[in-house]
């Protein structure tokens, strides 16, 4: 038997990086897996790839920065099992302007609907259900940037992955005697498609240094399928050589 067989996920962004890697971890655990992004054609080859190596998922398209595709992602995913077990926020969104100083508010009101908003409105989706069931596992992906704020995340991502970490933490506290565990992941630099938003995108031997969406995807892995009894609040993940 698989650790989560069974069980019903929910991974955002899973088209690319990190939330594809988890996508296929989950699957081959036995998970019956919902990938959702924006983007359909990477999301259909994620879909495709669980199923060759014998798993189960479906996509669904959704933006995360639209509150209403954020809790249909909830409402449909429930209507199709019946059941959502674990949900992982991992879809992200950046600024291409990082300083404070010169950042307009279409592009903070962007990136915090990716990363805040989007979050909330669609944990707060799949709560009832995991509530009535007695169980849930929640993990969202933050960033070093809520930790260390600098240009690097900018100022938009950098608040938003402080404040979506701090959600966190509230649904942790309120939440953990009706069933519900609740983590935050915080990596550091890692090598996924997000970076090309940079305005000075990394070349080929700062990557080289970086994690990889793998460790990151086997790091929220732990946190699902550890027994019920076992919570993990916070992950803190860097690579061990400093980036060049």
């Amino acid at each position: 038997m698989k650790a989560l067989d069974g069980q019903v996920a929910i991974v955002t962004g899973a088209g690319t990086g990190i939330g594809r890697a988890t996508a296929l971890m989950l699957a081959a655990e036995g998970a019956r897996v919902v990938v959702a992004g924006r983007r359909k054609p990477p999301l259909d080859e994620a879909v495709s790839e669980i199923e060759g190596a014998g798993g189960a998922a479906v996509a669904h398209q959704a933006d995360l920065a639209r509150t209403a595709d954020a809790a249909e992602l909830g409402r449909w995913t429930l209507e199709r099992f019946g059941r959502v077990d674990v949900l992982i926020n991992n879809a992200g969104h950046s600024s291409r302007v990082r300083n404070v100083q010169w950042v307009d508010e279409r592009e903070w009101e962007s990136v915090m609907a990716v990363n805040l908003t989007g979050v909330y409105k669609l944990t707060q989706a799949v709560l009832p259900a995991m509530i009535a069931q007695g169980r849930g596992t929640i993990v969202t992906v933050s960033s070093m940037a809520a930790l260390r704020p600098g240009l690097n995340g900018g100022a938009p991502y950098g608040a938003a992955k402080t404040a979506v970490r701090n959600l966190m933490g509230h649904v942790h506290a309120v939440l953990r005697d009706k069933g519900i565990r609740a983590t935050t992941v915080v990596p550091a630099e890692v090598d996924t498609p997000i970076l090309g938003n940079r305005p000075l995108p990394p070349d080929a031997a700062a990557r080289a240094t970086m994690m990889q969406a793998d460790d990151v995807a086997r790091a929220i892995l732990l946190c699902v399928t550890l027994p019920d009894r076992t919570v993990i609040e916070e992950i803190v993940m860097s690579p061990t050589s400093p980036v060049t």
